[in-house]
């Protein structure tokens, strides 16, 4: 993989109940998941921005925006301008349904 899915771009929430091993699963944000207290989320753009979306105060959902980009095969590098530490992602699996990513670091 030379370049990160098309598929990836969109926004996404984290379906926790999918998490098996050290793989983390996202859905697409219409999907009709179980109730929860909240969801953390990212969203990607073709353009290089990454906004995460964790939990704030009171289970409501955060904003914190970043960059991506496509290190080598399946590699992406999260950074957050030092709002918060960078992360590096590889892409496990990822299609219109379902983003699996496993956290390198």
């Amino acid at each position: 993989m030379r370049e990160p899915p098309t598929d990836l771009f969109r926004s996404w929430l984290h379906s926790y109940e999918e998490d098996h091993e050290d793989v983390r699963v996202y859905r697409p944000d219409d999907f009709p998941f179980p109730p929860a207290r909240g969801r953390r989320g990212m969203e990607f753009t073709p353009d290089g921005i990454v906004i995460d979306h964790p939990l704030g105060r009171g289970d409501a959902p955060d904003a914190v925006p970043g960059r991506w980009q496509f290190v080598s095969d399946r590699h992406l590098t999260l950074t957050f301008g030092g709002a918060r530490p960078a992360r590096e992602l590889e892409i496990v699996r990822c299609d219109a349904r379902v983003l699996q990513v496993r956290r390198l670091n």
